[in-house]
């Protein structure tokens, strides 16, 4: 059986950690209980996405890694991805719950989506006809592909790479 190749050393003698591009998710939350514009007044330091009480999501949340992007998307009122976050702090536990039970990462406000993207037009999207978001979506945090990210922005005319 062939052996895998020993990882790099770095000067001090530590393998060197893999090179890795920023996951993607979706962020949603109610605008008339914390909306975008919330969300961007909370500046650099970002905020707690607390409140989450889905073993899904909470796992989602425990395998992001900092500067992972994620969609701010409105539910119930809207429908629609409106923004881009970043995650500036990793899971945490989560203040809002006593139990000690459930994990929050923090998010921080990176750009508006030019052109939000309704709820509408991505179930319209056969490239998208896959995405979490179409197929679970009540998940209130969740997991989205490289692909459906670059479709997603060019449907909202952002160039994912400029964020």
């Amino acid at each position: 059986m062939p052996r895998k190749p020993k990882a790099a050393a770095t000067p001090a003698g530590k393998p060197a950690a893999p090179a890795s591009t920023p996951a993607f998710w979706l962020f949603k939350s109610e605008p008339d209980s914390f909306s975008w514009e919330q969300q961007k007044t909370k500046g650099k330091k970002g905020e707690p996405w607390e409140g989450v009480r889905n073993f899904l999501a909470r796992s989602n949340m425990k395998a992001m890694r900092l500067g992972d992007r994620g969609f701010f998307y409105h539910s119930n009122v809207g429908k629609e991805i409106v923004g881009i976050v970043e995650v500036c702090a990793l899971a945490h536990q989560d203040a809002s719950d006593p139990t000690g039970v459930w994990k929050c990462v923090d998010v921080r406000a990176i750009a508006d989506m030019p052109k939000p993207v309704s709820l509408v037009a991505v179930k319209a999207n056969r490239k998208l006809a896959n995405m979490v978001l179409v197929r679970s979506s009540r998940l209130s945090v969740q997991p989205v592909t490289p692909q459906e990210w670059a479709e997603v922005c060019r449907m909202g005319d952002l160039d994912p790479t400029s964020i």
